[in-house]
């Protein structure tokens, strides 16, 4: 009997400790977004979106620069990392299977997905950025690209090992290719859960700033030449906070809660289609 209690004690206290690690969490989170709230709400306006960025003490302007850099930018990187990230890992997972080849990308790509985005941003820096001579938009787009690429193709290849090698069996005994067969049968059978690592992958370089310093590094005018240097949201907004103007920092402030709710809204998106996919 006393073991049974001791039993319950240790389990309700573990209980107990858990539900306030998960509480002390939550605080933290809810403090932020009701930071970035209540200082940025005041700052947007319709301005912010649509008006060229300001001068040096100047009280009018917006983000429009940064607003249409960032969006090119993860744009682009989407458009390079995608289809790298999904035919790796369908290699990994149709044809690679169990061999050492296969087993030892798995083991970099979890490496990858694990590194600094500083050492990213100066590797795209060395072969990208100083070779031309000056910074450009592509350059961020690549890499951000890289830092998606593990994370796509380890999602795309986990999830194509978890469907039933039964829908193989019985597309192959009607006739089907190989190409067909994961075209048709075992990409249907996953596109859920690799839409969702796609999605948390596009959330993930949405919000970084290290790699975009020494890429795309920044432009202070509206530009859509992806091969000149090109603004970003999380590079403005690091800029406009350290400036000494007032306005400036205001919207630091908006560019704050439009890139965290964007990104918290694709994370959000990534977990409704996640449960989505284990419900069914």
């Amino acid at each position: 009997m006393d073991a049974i209690k001791r039993r319950k004690l240790i389990n309700s206290l573990i209980l107990v400790l858990s539900t306030l690690a998960a509480l002390f969490g939550l605080l933290w989170l809810f403090w932020i977004l009701g930071t970035l709230l209540y200082k940025g709400l005041g700052s947007l306006s319709w301005e912010v979106f649509v008006g060229d960025p300001p001068a040096p003490g100047d009280n009018t302007g917006g983000l429009k620069h940064a607003i249409v850099g960032q969006t090119i930018i993860v744009f682009l990187a989407t458009v390079i990392g995608i289809p790298i990230g999904i035919l790796a890992g369908t290699y990994l997972s149709e044809y690679g299977k169990g061999s050492r080849w296969a087993n030892f990308v798995r083991d970099l790509s979890d490496v990858m997905m694990s590194i600094p985005s500083i050492v990213v941003g100066t590797f795209v820096y060395a072969i990208m950025v100083k070779p031309f001579g000056h910074f450009m938009g592509l350059a961020g787009s690549v890499s951000l690209a890289i830092m998606m690429i593990p994370i796509i193709l380890r999602t795309t290849d986990d999830m194509l090992r978890m469907v039933p090698p039964e829908l193989r069996e019985a597309a192959y005994a009607l006739g089907a290719t190989k190409f067909k067969v994961i075209k048709d049968v075992v990409y249907r059978a996953a596109i859920t859960g690799i839409v969702t690592g796609v999605i948390l992958s596009v959330a993930r370089i949405g919000g970084e700033t290290a790699p975009l310093l020494f890429t795309s590094f920044n432009n202070n005018f509206f530009t859509l030449n992806i091969f000149q240097p090109m603004a970003s949201l999380t590079v403005t907004m690091y800029d406009y906070a350290m400036s000494p103007y007032k306005y400036w920092q205001d919207l630091a402030w908006a560019a704050a809660i439009i890139l965290t709710f964007g990104v918290l809204g694709a994370n959000i998106l990534g977990r409704v289609i996640a449960h989505y996919k284990f419900k069914k």
